[in-house]
Formats: structure tokens, sequence, C-alpha cells
């Protein structure tokens, strides 16, 4: 299976909390890498991401959080923090070395009890489970409480999740993770076929949320609850402006997947990093550039549909795999 870690030096950890559909995932980088990040949608919940602007001074981070309970969630990254430090990983100011873990977070809290949502605990445990091995899609980490297809309320969308996937393009390896909690419907960019979405009341189809809105004036949608996050890595050595425009460039994956996508209602970030693994020819920068955010447009797109087909549903918020099944038997 193709993942973010693929990238050389990346390492993906989940964490599921078991009292409620939620959790964290974590990508720690083995040495630090230079990041970027671009937000898009209007409701976005985030943290150290004004660091990361290329006109700001650190240019390298050590790890990236990524959350479901809102707000709330975002007290994951101290235990992210707290793993870190005991290693002795940290941006170095001569009184501590402070790790510099930009995070986001996705609203779940319409899935099972609000109260419960990832903390300081749930961020180090999955700290603890990061590895460079396959990493797990579907209803893992920050994607297990999170639906898809809300244009119409929770009660009929479908489940949503984390998907990964990567492409290699002569020396260089691009990779994504994308946790998909989406408005819209999740589309199947080479056929157009909508994958998950909004369910029609009588059970029997899917409503296609961009169909009905073209013969509407407005609606009332779940203001602030929805948002897909993305992480992009890629071994090229590249500049923190650089990586900011591959971040830029990687959101195309979600237009592409998903429709309607960085709406008013949602807080889609994807976040960039470099390795440095493998130099750049100075003279062939922009095109390097142009290569690499091509194939990270390529991959999120591939990983949200990875997402929504590997997620396992919930009581009244099927999954793709029992949707499709349930469609083929007439249930």
């Amino acid at each position: 299976m193709s993942s973010l870690c693929d990238v050389k030096g990346i390492k993906v950890g989940h964490h599921s909390d078991p009292r409620r559909p939620t959790g964290c995932t974590v990508v720690l980088i083995e040495t630090a890498a230079v990041a970027g990040v671009d937000v898009r949608g209007s409701a976005p919940g985030t943290r150290e991401t004004d660091l990361l602007d290329p006109v700001n001074t650190v240019d390298k981070i050590h790890a990236i959080l990524l959350s479901g309970g809102s707000a709330f969630g975002l007290d994951a990254a101290a235990g992210v923090m707290q793993f870190l430090e005991e290693r002795g990983i940290g941006y170095e100011t001569g009184a501590a070395r402070i790790p510099i873990v930009p995070a986001a977070v996705i609203f779940d809290l319409n899935v099972g009890d609000a109260s419960v949502r990832p903390d300081r605990q749930a961020g180090y445990a999955a700290c603890r489970q990061a590895h460079t091995r396959e990493c797990q899609e579907g209803s893992v980490g920050a994607g297990t409480g999170a639906t898809v297809g809300k244009v119409f309320g929770i009660e009929h969308a479908m489940k949503g999740g984390v998907g990964t996937a990567s492409i290699q393009s002569g020396p260089w390896v691009v990779g994504a993770l994308v946790v998909v909690n989406c408005f819209g419907d999740v589309v199947d960019p080479c056929s157009g076929r909508i994958l998950a979405g909004s369910r029609i009341v009588d059970g029997k189809g899917l409503r296609n949320s961009v169909a009905w809105m073209k013969q509407r004036e407005q609606f009332d949608g779940p203001l602030g609850e929805n948002t897909t996050l993305g992480v992009v890595a890629t071994d090229a050595r590249l500049t923190k402006a650089e990586t900011s425009k591959l971040a830029q460039m990687a959101q195309d994956g979600l237009a592409r997947a998903i429709n309607p996508v960085h709406t008013p209602f949602d807080g889609d970030t994807v976040f960039a990093l470099s390795t440095g693994e493998q130099p750049v020819d100075p003279e062939s920068r922009a095109s390097v550039l142009t290569i690499l955010g091509t194939l990270a447009a390529e991959v999120v797109s591939q990983a949200i549909c990875r997402a929504v087909m590997s997620a396992v549903g919930l009581p009244g918020i099927p999954g793709y795999a029992e949707w499709v099944g349930s469609q083929v038997d007439g249930s």
C-alpha cells in the first residue's frame, strides 16, 4: 500500500478513543522538516499555523497533530510536545528545546458523547504508536468520528475517515495523509461517481448536493461542523516558501474529490513538509516544484477516496462498503 510513510523520515501514529468515536493522528518527523500550510475553509481550528508563514523565523517543525474534538482537541498537541521533549527534540532556545507542533482539528462532537474528546494523553498515546510501516486507513485516529455529506445534516451523512497515498517521480517521493470530514460529497475524480455523501431520506440513493443546490437560493447548513485536513510530504529539498506553495497546490486535490469544498461551513487545512533528503538543482527549481505540486494534488485526491472507501460505519451512519451492499441487495 502506498502511504505518507513512503517519504523517508516520516512516522504516523493513531490513537482511537474507545469511549466514543473520536481520536487523533500524529505525523512525526525524525529529523525535523521545513513546513508550510494553506487554509481554505472559513471555519478552521488550528494551532501554530502563523509560524509557518514564510516571513516568520522558525522554518522547521517536529510533528503535526490532526485531531477530532473540535477546538477541545487542540489539547492533544501538548501530549505530542511532551513526547518529543522527553526525547530531547525541539527548537533550541538556550533555555529549553521547544518542540514545534502545528495542529488542526475536525468537528466530530455531533457523534456520541461530546464531553469525550482527545486530550494530552491521547496525543502522547498516538506518538507511542507512530512508526514508518504501513499507515492504517479508515475509521482510525482523527478519522474515527469523521463523517461526510452533511449538507442536509448528520442524519443523512455517511462515514468519513483517514486515507493515505504516495507517488514516486524520478528521485522524489510525494505522499499524503487526509482526514475526510467534509460538508460536501466525495467524488471519484476519474469517473465523476459520488462515492459517499448525503443520503436521500428513503435510503435509496445519494442526493447529489451540487445538483440540489442548483435549484436553491439558500439553505441552512451545519456551520463549522465540517473540515478536511491533509498533510503532504516530499523528500525533495524545498525552501519554506516553496513548501507553502506545495501546500497550496495540494489543495487542488480536495477540489477534485470533494464537491462542494472550501465552503463557509468547512475549515479545510493542508500542511506540507519537506524532509530535504533529495537535493534539487537550483536551475530547475520552478519546474521541480510544479511537478511536486501536481503530484501532491493527485495523491491528496487518491487519499480522500481511500479514506471513505476504507471507513467502517457507525449506527445510522453507513460506511462505503455497507452502503454499496445495501443498494445492491435492496435493503
